[in-house]
């Protein structure tokens, strides 16, 4: 993996938890982005599954230059590159598909696929990578399952993702198998649409308290 691809992935682990943000209006992209800035949780994971997804990211990255902003729910090409126009710094996929990965890694593009069996992670190892997401985190058996078979493929880390939330996220980042989390508890839709932007600066600035403490 490239010097770049290895740079972005160091900032997933000092910040620890990315938030997963559904954003439906992307007049809501900057006021979220302010809020995750000042609770000191400088990221945003924006799903590349609503229209205003797309400029959304370009608010943010314009407006938050130090922010890390990339694209989830990214499932072809076309979407990797309208993402990285719009000013994305990484892409998420819900699953392993070897081209996107491929595309990615070929563009120099962080990426970082989801896996759930140990085939799919065998598959990630091959095409080139070090980290991957694990996803449904919780579903597919949490942090149990990851270190059972993290034991075996030792070269990887993990990003778990799904079910995740201020409790058990605490057992997560104290595993050196993990490199950061992915949650969306404190950009919850409900808060989004209400305008609920200072309750967000809050919880923000409450999960980067939980990194402090278990990193230090």
């Amino acid at each position: 993996m490239s010097e770049k691809c290895e740079a972005v992935f160091k900032r997933f682990e000092e910040i620890g938890i990315i938030p997963v943000v559904v954003l439906n209006d992307a007049k809501d992209a900057l006021p979220l982005g302010k809020a995750l800035m000042e609770g000191g949780l400088p990221a945003a994971e924006v799903t590349f599954r609503t229209a205003a997804a797309e400029e959304s990211i370009r608010i943010m990255s314009e407006n938050f230059p130090d922010m890390l902003v990339g694209a989830g729910t990214v499932l072809t090409t076309e979407q990797v590159d309208r993402a990285v126009a719009a000013g994305a710094k990484f892409i998420v996929a819900p699953g392993l598909d070897e081209e996107v990965v491929k595309y990615c890694l070929e563009r120099d593009i962080p990426v970082c696929p989801g896996t759930q069996t140990a085939s799919e992670m065998m598959a990630a190892l091959k095409l080139g990578l070090t980290r991957v997401k694990f996803f449904p985190a919780e579903n597919a058996g949490g942090l149990k399952m990851i270190k059972a078979i993290g034991a075996a493929l030792t070269a990887l880390r993990f990003m778990p993702t799904g079910g995740i939330n201020a409790e058990n996220v605490k057992e997560y980042l104290k595993s050196d198998k993990i490199f950061c989390a992915g949650g969306s508890w404190m950009v919850k839709g409900d808060l989004i649409k209400a305008g609920e932007f200072d309750k967000i600066r809050t919880m923000a600035a409450e999960a980067a308290e939980i990194v402090k403490e278990c990193r230090g």
